[in-house]
C-alpha cells in the first residue's frame, strides 16, 4: 500500500548530529501519528569531498525504491526542522504538485543567489525573486523523479563550478539549482504558508525563551541563526523546542 513519505538526510559525522536528533525523533512522532512512512538516509552515496549532505536529498527517488518503499507523495525535509505534533496533514494541501514555502529571511542573500548563480552557471536566465523558495521543505511524487535526475545530473556534471560559486558567493547549496531548474521547466508548483516552513525566525524576533514561534505555526526551521558556528545554539533551541512541545503531549 503507498504512503505518504517524510524523508531526512542525517549524517553522523559532525557534531551537528547532536541537534538534528530531535528534529529525526519529531518527524518520527508526527508520522507515526499520521500513519505515514519516515525515512532517514544515513549513509552517503557520495564521498563529501563531491557532494555534501545537501545534493543527497535529491536522491529521495533512488533510495526509497531501493529500500522498496512504496510512496504516494514524499517530503523531503532538512534535518534542522522541527514538527510540532498537531501539525495538520499538509499533504492534503498539494494539489498533486510540487509544493515549497517562499524563502523568507534575508532578500539580500536570495537576491545575491540569483544574481550570481544567473550570471555565472545560467547565462543569463533569472525569475523574480517571489518565486525563490527554500529546499528544506519539499512536497514531491513520482512525477518530479525526472526533474530531480536531471538536477542530480547537471550537479555531477559542474560539481567543479558550482562549489567553487558556494564557496566564492556564499548563497546556498542545492536550493539555487532547484529553484532554477524549477523556473528554467516552467514546473507548477504550490507555494505554501509560512506555516510549514519557518525560516530564519530569528531575524523575524520569534526565536525567544517563549518559544514565540511555536504559536505561530507548524514547522520550525533552525538556519540562519547567528554566532552558531559549532551548531551550540541550534542544539539549544532544537532540544527545548522538542521537548516542550513532545513532552507536553505526553504529560
Amino acid at each position: 500500500m503507498k504512503k505518504n513519505v517524510v524523508f531526512i538526510v542525517n549524517f553522523q559525522e559532525s557534531d551537528r548530529g547532536g541537534p538534528y536528533q530531535y528534529s529525526v525523533n519529531s518527524w518520527k512522532n508526527w508520522c507515526k501519528k499520521n500513519d505515514f512512512t519516515f525515512f532517514v538516509l544515513s549513509e552517503r552515496i557520495h564521498e563529501k569531498e563531491i557532494m555534501n549532505p545537501n545534493w543527497h536529498k535529491l536522491f529521495v527517488f533512488d533510495v526509497l525504491e531501493k529500500n522498496k518503499i512504496d510512496y504516494d507523495q514524499i517530503l523531503v525535509a532538512d534535518a534542522d526542522t522541527i514538527v510540532h505534533p498537531d501539525c495538520p496533514n499538509f499533504f492534503a494541501l498539494s494539489n498533486n504538485k510540487l509544493c515549497g514555502v517562499h524563502n523568507e529571511g534575508s532578500y539580500d542573500w536570495v537576491f545575491r543567489s540569483i544574481e550570481n548563480y544567473s550570471k555565472f552557471i545560467f547565462k543569463g536566465f533569472t525569475f523574480p525573486f517571489w518565486r525563490y523558495i527554500n529546499s528544506g521543505f519539499l512536497i514531491l511524487n513520482d512525477s518530479h523523479k525526472s526533474f530531480y535526475k536531471e538536477v542530480i545530473n547537471f550537479y555531477l556534471n559542474n560539481a567543479d563550478t558550482i562549489q567553487k560559486m558556494q564557496e566564492t558567493f556564499q548563497v546556498g547549496t542545492d536550493q539555487p539549482i532547484i529553484n532554477f531548474f524549477l523556473n528554467i521547466h516552467k514546473i507548477d508548483y504550490n507555494i505554501l504558508p509560512y506555516e510549514f516552513n519557518m525560516q530564519d525566525m530569528s531575524r523575524k524576533e520569534i526565536l525567544d525563551e517563549e518559544l514565540t514561534f511555536t504559536k505561530l505555526g507548524w514547522v520550525y526551521h533552525f538556519n540562519a541563526i547567528p554566532n552558531n558556528q559549532s551548531s551550540d545554539k541550534s542544539l539549544y533551541w532544537m532540544k527545548k523546542t522538542y521537548n516542550t512541545l513532545y513532552k507536553e503531549k505526553q504529560a
